[in-house]
């Protein structure tokens, strides 16, 4: 069985998952679907299967195509074809985060929900060896502390993906579009987050281009439910170096240190010798093939995230966007 596959949204992050695809026997990308309907073109003539069609509408795509599985890799404000393909009945996977409207995601899990539909979401690190590793130590030895967030320089040009991101009504900032993936780490390893008090910086990024909107920093205070705290940073001003991805946790008998985009880990076990697991360089072939073979299952089992647990994300980093504005601590609920 090939499973023909349909892309809704074809940039950067829709290639990387086409170029993992395209080496697999038992998938075919059938159709391209952009608002850059030249983008799509050239998604086609790159990593199409012969006959692979070319849209600039995802309704007249699910209308016109039968797809096995589709993917959509959209910009947070972007979203809500998602529901073409659960009338279509056609599992899909989409990128983080799922949206930026709270109440437009409540309705395509209800549908997603009344169909029973097969789903998956773009949190990756969750595949990964050390993140599972960690959360199964943790099971016992419950997180106290917890330090995290992404930190990069100022976007320098208004285009590619810097045309939206930059813009706090299209990518919601920061937090929520890109710490996420750490977000997303803490409630998939540390349990589930009670209530956040986030402080913004905004107005001191010199240099940043035309139309920047979202705030140059965040610090988020989290409490989780299962008794302990954490603290997670965003940056996109740090010109001068010393950025990037880290994730600490800390257990009475268990230090986490993650680092870096693939999150390898060194891990500190009491009376136990260091260990260190590197971060997978594949790992978006590995959640597309999870991914993949619940659909030709027609078993979600493997599947880390579903779009029911990547909603519960959503609800987290748009309610530190919520106590941002407030300037007070709003409860997760």
């Amino acid at each position: 069985m090939k499973v023909r596959i349909g892309f809704v949204g074809c940039g950067g992050i829709a290639e990387a998952h086409m170029k993992g695809l395209v080496k697999r026997e038992d998938v075919e990308i059938t159709a391209f679907c952009d608002v850059n309907e030249e983008r799509a073109r050239r998604m086609a003539e790159r990593y199409g299967a012969k006959g692979a069609r070319v849209f600039a509408d995802a309704k007249e795509m699910f209308k016109t195509v039968e797809l096995d599985a589709a993917y959509f890799c959209l910009p947070p404000h972007a979203h809500g074809s998602e529901l073409y393909a659960v009338e279509a009945g056609v599992p899909f996977f989409v990128e983080k985060p799922i949206n930026l409207y709270l109440s437009q995601a409540q309705e395509i899990l209800a549908a997603v929900k009344e169909r029973g539909m097969i789903t998956s979401v773009g949190y990756m690190n969750r595949y990964r060896k050390g993140v599972q590793t960690v959360r199964e130590l943790l099971r016992d030895d419950p997180p106290i502390l917890v330090l995290g967030g992404w930190i990069g320089g100022t976007p320098r040009a208004r285009e590619g993906i810097w045309s939206w991101w930059i813009v706090k009504e299209k990518s919601g900032g920061q937090f929520h579009e890109q710490v996420t993936h750490t977000v997303d780490l803490v409630r998939f390893i540390c349990g589930e987050v009670e209530e956040v008090h986030a402080y913004v910086a905004k107005g001191l990024n010199v240099g940043a281009p035309e139309g920047y909107s979202i705030e140059d920093a965040w610090v988020v205070n989290m409490k989780l439910k299962g008794g302990g705290v954490a603290n997670l940073w965003a940056s996109c001003s740090a010109n001068a170096g010393g950025g990037g991805v880290t994730l600490s946790i800390y257990a009475n008998r268990t230090t986490a240190l993650f680092s870096g985009w693939e999150h390898s880990l060194r891990l500190l076990r009491a009376g136990e010798e260091e260990r260190r697991i590197p971060g997978e360089p594949n790992i978006f072939e590995i959640e597309d093939a999870a991914f993949v073979e619940a659909v030709k299952k027609g078993d979600p089992s493997s599947i880390a995230c579903d779009y029911e647990d990547g909603f519960k994300t959503m609800k987290v980093t748009l309610a530190a966007c919520e106590s941002a504005e407030k300037g007070e601590p709003v409860p997760v609920g």
